[in-house]
């Protein structure tokens, strides 16, 4: 353990990182430089930290404001492949930390760090999400994962060991949640949703207001993508971080965004999870609307085939491989086509798109009208059908001993 000089430490201020930053001094003999993704979770958890990182031992604390680049580089074009994980989970928690590891990495290279760590568990899926991009960017740092090294097991044992050596912490012995929040989402694991029969309690909530609660007046909400990417939210341009910003006030207020799903781990176990996404929500509805206008059929499966299999690799942590970056080229391919407004009525919990329109659309009322019509001669589907049916009319015309 004494090989390690310094390791750069994923680190919130929470329980688990505080007692951290000393067992990493105590068992490895190293510096610990403290490092903290401001990813849009709120001032208040980032407020004081660099001090907290400090008084708990370490030599130096790296806050670094990745909001922009959070949602642009990465929420953005998983947005494109349109992925939602298990048909509901849109990957809030996952999408975070390739960006959050990277800049670690970063971090990591300025200071002469031969290490990095992290405060997450042995049954959790960030613990492969964490080391599977350090693997792609630095496989020449050792990597330190406390949880599966230390005999401490419980909130107590943490507690005890931070009160022995005279380290303050806010954190109490009794946690109802285990919660994850950045501009995206936030989760809620814990309480009383460890039992899959208990309905969530209204604390569980955070984020969005009851549905039950939500004004009794609708409200629209229009939004204007260019190649893409959201440009502008009603009428108004703004930056990929501020609109998404904008969506989450709108949406939040109408209780949009809420789910209560029961997930499959990568580890292998199932855990059950409470998720609000009033923004994605909105956007992800207006995106997928926008597809439908301009892609054909042929494409828009194809894209959806895209996204079935990016909601897997974005929630397994391989963003940083070959095949990530296959997905993404594809739905970028696509996306140059998404271009129009979106109109979305939102109302008590429900998010619906109204109006659609894009100077790629290859819908025509001309076309499509149930009236009259001098564009589409209706006989002429007849020829089509045949030869649509035409291996079932051999078929049944084997089966009944009419064709050789």
């Amino acid at each position: 353990m004494s090989t390690i000089k310094k390791v750069v430490l994923a680190y919130s201020g929470g329980l688990d990182t505080s007692a951290i930053v000393p067992w990493l001094k105590e068992n490895y003999g190293c510096e610990v430089v403290a490092f903290a993704a401001d990813v849009g979770q709120g001032e208040e958890e980032l407020e004081g930290l660099e001090e907290k990182a400090i008084a708990s031992g370490a030599s130096e604390c790296h806050i670094v404001d990745l909001k922009e680049e959070f949602v642009r580089d990465f929420i953005y074009p998983t947005i494109t492949t349109g992925a939602v994980y298990e048909g509901e989970y849109l990957l809030g928690t996952s999408m975070a930390r390739p960006v959050i590891a990277k800049a670690q990495v970063e971090v990591a290279r300025k200071v002469g760090a031969d290490a990095l760590s992290h405060g997450c568990t042995g049954k959790g899926n960030d613990q492969v999400r964490f080391e599977g991009a350090f693997a792609a960017l630095a496989p020449d740092l050792k990597v330190i994962a406390p949880w599966r090294e230390w005999d401490m097991v419980s909130r107590e044992d943490l507690l005890d060991y931070l009160k022995a050596r005279e380290i303050q912490t806010s954190a109490s012995a009794t946690k109802i949640y285990s919660r994850d929040a950045n501009a995206w989402h936030i989760s809620h694991e814990g309480g009383e949703l460890e039992d899959p029969w208990s309905e969530p309690t209204k604390q569980v909530w955070t984020m969005t207001v009851d549905p039950m609660d939500a004004p009794d007046e609708a409200e629209e909400v229009s939004l204007i993508f260019e190649c893409g990417n959201l440009v502008a939210v009603n009428g108004t341009s703004l930056s990929p971080y501020q609109a998404l910003v904008k969506l989450n006030d709108i949406a939040s207020a109408h209780g949009v965004g809420r789910i209560d799903i029961v997930e499959n781990r990568l580890v292998g176990m199932k855990s059950r999870g409470c998720y609000e996404t009033p923004g994605g929500t909105v956007m992800m509805k207006a995106y997928k609307a926008l597809e439908s206008l301009v892609l054909d059929k042929s494409a828009l499966k194809f894209r959806e085939q895209i996204g079935l299999e990016f909601a897997h690799v974005m929630y397994d942590g391989r963003w940083f491989t070959a095949l990530n970056d296959a997905l993404l080229a594809s739905a970028s391919s696509f996306a140059q086509h998404v271009t129009g407004e979106i109109v979305v009525k939102l109302y008590k919990g429900n998010a619906n798109v109204t109006k659609r329109k894009s100077p790629n659309s290859l819908y025509s009322e001309d076309f499509a009208t149930f009236g009259a019509d001098d564009v589409y001669d209706q006989s002429h589907a007849e020829g089509f059908i045949r030869l649509f049916s035409l291996s079932s009319r051999i078929k049944a015309l084997k089966a009944q001993g009419g064709a050789n």
